[in-house]
């Protein structure tokens, strides 16, 4: 987790904001765009070299400590990065003035641990992960990258929601506490074998009725053959 003694710093040059033309030509040179705003202040438009910029990204945790050369520094935090959906690198950031005294909402991930040694994965049953990212509030140092939860006792048929997952000290989670958050269910082969199982019954059930239908009728054609001899 972050603290104001840890955070890693980051300068940056103003530019000019621009169409997208400009942004092209940025990127070509392996800038990055952004823009950092809040805290009361206009909002900056600035640039930095990608491989700074996904540097600092990597060495700090949610607070980085901006510079912006010929102007003011102060701590921020990401507010969102837009990456190249084939290459993973980054097209445009937008940073957040904060005061390190002030709670702040922010987004953090959901790990889990312990999957191997759950007793319904050694059984044979899928273990998915359906809620990946959480929202939260916590004070700028105190935003852990992210927040565990052990899945260690999952049983086949067992449903985690968000209100068994603990926060760290300081941190809230905001999301709804009926989220789910994983489930273990029976392996896929048993699963398809229920269901065939469950459709041959199905046909089966269906199959009775013409032979009832028929049986009626046959019924029904006996008593009409007695109506016609009397």
């Amino acid at each position: 987790m972050a603290t104001t003694t840890d955070t890693t710093s980051l300068t940056v040059t103003p530019r000019e904001a621009g169409g997208s033309r400009a942004t092209r030509r940025l990127r070509r040179s392996g800038e990055v765009p952004g823009v950092v705003y809040g805290g009361g202040d206009d909002p900056v438009a600035f640039q930095v070299n990608e491989r700074t910029l996904r540097h600092a990204l990597q060495h700090s945790g949610a607070v980085l400590q901006l510079q912006v050369e010929g102007g003011a520094s102060g701590p921020v935090v990401v507010k969102e990065l837009a990456r190249h959906p084939v290459t993973g690198a980054s097209m445009h950031i937008d940073l957040l003035r904060v005061r390190m005294d002030v709670a702040i909402q922010s987004t953090t991930f959901l790990e889990l641990t312990g999957s191997e040694e759950a007793p319904g994965v050694r059984e044979g049953g899928v273990l998915e992960h359906v809620t990946r990212e959480l929202t939260i509030e916590a004070l700028p140092a105190d935003i852990p990258d992210t927040i565990t939860h052990d899945v260690s006792e999952m049983q086949i048929g067992d449903t985690v929601t968000l209100e068994h997952v603990t926060a760290p000290s300081g941190v809230t989670i905001l999301d709804d506490p009926e989220t789910v958050v994983a489930t273990l269910t029976p392996p896929r082969l048993q699963a398809e074998a229920e269901d065939e199982i469950e459709s041959e019954t199905e046909v089966v059930g269906e199959g009775e009725a013409p032979a009832e239908a028929e049986a009626d009728a046959s019924g029904d054609d006996a008593g009409s053959g007695d109506a016609d001899s009397e």
